[in-house]
Order: C-alpha cells, then sequence, then structure tokens
C-alpha cells in the first residue's frame, strides 16, 4: 500500500506590517496604493494590521509585540502610521516615548504632522503651512475646497474611493513633501525631531519602503 503523501505547506512569506492610527482614511489610502502600484507584485506581502490602539505609544507596543511573536519572520517589516495631533491631544513626551521604544525595536514611523490630511492636500497644491490641529487645518486650509473640486462632494474619512481621486498627484505629492521636510528640518533645532516639526510627513518613507519590499 504507497504511503500517503504529506500535504506540503506553503513557505511563510515575508511581511511589511502596516499599523494605523485611522481606522479608515489612512488603510483605505494605503489599500488603494498596494492596489495601483503593486497588484502584480505578490512576493512579498504588505498587511495593514487590524488594531483598536490609536495612541502613538500603543501603536509602537502592538507593533513591537507582533514583532517579537511567533508570528513574525526575522525579515518582516514594521510601520506605524499616526499624527502628531494637538499638543493637548500627544505631550511632546509621549511621542518621544514612541520614537524612542521604534527606534530601540526596529519599528518604523510614518508620521504626519499636524494631520495625515496634509499629506492629501499635498496631492492637490504646494503648501507649507503650519497648523495647531486637525480641526486648524481643516477650517483654515484649502483642503476641503480643493478635495470638493476634485471629488465633486465633501471631504469625508470613511470614502473608500477618495485615493482615486488623488493618485494622480502622487508624485507632485511625494516632491512636494520632500521640499516642505527639507525646509522644516533645516529650520529645526539640531535636536528637532520629526514631531517637533510643522509642517512634516512621513508617508513618502512608506511609500518607499512598500515600493522596495521584495
Amino acid at each position: 500500500m504507497p504511503k500517503a503523501r504529506k500535504k506540503r505547506h506553503p513557505a511563510a512569506q515575508k511581511t511589511l506590517r502596516v499599523f494605523c492610527e485611522g481606522a479608515k482614511t489612512e488603510p483605505y489610502y494605503i489599500r488603494g496604493y498596494l492596489s495601483e502600484f503593486r497588484a502584480s507584485n505578490r512576493a512579498a506581502v504588505v498587511e495593514i494590521q487590524p488594531t483598536r490602539k490609536n495612541t502613538p505609544v500603543q501603536l509602537v507596543d502592538e507593533a513591537i509585540k507582533l514583532k517579537k511573536s511567533p508570528r513574525s519572520l526575522p525579515n518582516d517589516e514594521f510601520w506605524v502610521v499616526y499624527d502628531r495631533e494637538s499638543v493637548a491631544k500627544y505631550s511632546r513626551s509621549k511621542h518621544s516615548e514612541a520614537w524612542q521604544k521604534a527606534q530601540k525595536s526596529g519599528v518604523n514611523i510614518a508620521l504626519s504632522n499636524v494631520c495625515f490630511e496634509f499629506w492629501l492636500l499635498l496631492h492637490l497644491k504646494d503648501t507649507s503651512a503650519s497648523y495647531s490641529s486637525y480641526d486648524d487645518f481643516y477650517k483654515n486650509s484649502s483642503f476641503s475646497a480643493e478635495v470638493q473640486k476634485i471629488c465633486g462632494k465633501p471631504y469625508s474619512k470613511s470614502s473608500a474611493v477618495l485615493f482615486d481621486n488623488l493618485k494622480a498627484g502622487i508624485a507632485d505629492a511625494r516632491a512636494r513633501a520632500q521640499k516642505v521636510n527639507a525646509a522644516g528640518i533645516s529650520a529645526a533645532e539640531v535636536s528637532a525631531m520629526p514631531f517637533d516639526i510643522n509642517p512634516y510627513t512621513g508617508m513618502p518613507s512608506l511609500l518607499d519602503a512598500i515600493d522596495a519590499f521584495k
């Protein structure tokens, strides 16, 4: 009687794992980017990790926990995506704590100062204006008007199709972000961190990491 063949299990694939502060806006954008630019590359997996955590320290802790777990491979890559927000919401010390933990554990951070929507606005226009909070940004920037113009309706954090309206501006957004970040770093004190620089966005670094992940 022939021996039963052992079932062959597929080899585990290395994974770039992303933890997002927002439950919709950031995941929708990243999934849109993956669908548009990585649809033909399945050799390496990019996953947005489910989480109910939403503070900088909590998100970094979640990434570190998964990084140390048996579920992860040694060459997996970890990113957390969150906003600087207002000082009243997250103090500098909390951001510093999250940053130090991430650096110590090999976790990457894509921070937007003051909010993720600043990165979205760079798809539509060149700006280097700073804002104190999301509410300040939404009320006093041209973001709402620009989104209305290109989408034909008001901005919604829960819009799953916003990326489709912005994707033509990704190259411009990357170039504008590079200029904004460089100017902010140049004007800042030597000891300044990204969460001290306003405006700033680390999203181009995350997209570069996604592009390079093979």
